[in-house]
């Protein structure tokens, strides 16, 4: 049975238990559109064309390096596709990660809930609403899938098989798991 918080049941986390969202590591996100409606553009002869709220997919997410210094962010392989994006996205070695590592050893807590600044969760927060504020301004009934699929890349065979996924997405398209006619 699902857990309740404020006497309403709450879908289990996704994430990887025990592990820190904020850690120097490369991350594979991908988000979808909510219905996965195809907002971003269209993939015409295995080459993706953007759409205008495609454009600003992809602005934000190039922004979402500069307004982070102080995350040592890292940007790999991504593509905007008509419904969903992809992303490599490496958080480095920076002060935030270190203090908690640090704090870790030293502090024995009982929280379940980590901290929400500075790690992937909130990347990803930042760009969902840098997208949506952005789209709305064009289509109002703009909106993302509630949550985010991440996978912890651990090495460079995954890293590499990702990467490929990434960019031959467009080329697949009519083969993806998110394809959607109509």
């Amino acid at each position: 049975m699902a857990e309740k918080f404020q006497n309403k049941y709450r879908i289990p986390s996704a994430r990887l238990q025990n592990w820190d969202y904020g850690s120097n590591a490369m991350y594979f996100v991908t988000i979808c559109t909510q219905n996965r409606e195809c907002y971003f553009g269209d993939v015409v002869d295995g080459e993706m064309h953007l759409s205008e709220i495609g454009k600003i997919v992809e602005e934000e997410w190039l922004k979402t390096f500069e307004m982070r210094p102080d995350m040592c962010l890292q940007m790999d392989e991504y593509a905007v596709m008509p419904n969903h994006f992809h992303a490599i996205i490496v958080i480095g070695e920076n002060q935030y990660n270190v203090q908690r590592k640090d704090a870790m050893h030293c502090v024995s807590t009982n929280n379940k809930f980590a901290p929400q600044s500075k790690n992937l969760a909130a990347i990803m927060r930042g760009f969902k609403s840098g997208v949506t504020v952005n789209a709305r301004r064009i289509d109002a009934d703009f909106a993302w899938q509630a949550r985010f699929h991440d996978h912890i890349i651990r090495n460079d065979e995954s890293f590499q098989r990702i990467r490929n996924y990434i960019s031959e997405n467009p080329v697949k398209w009519s083969n993806d798991k998110f394809y959607n006619i109509g």
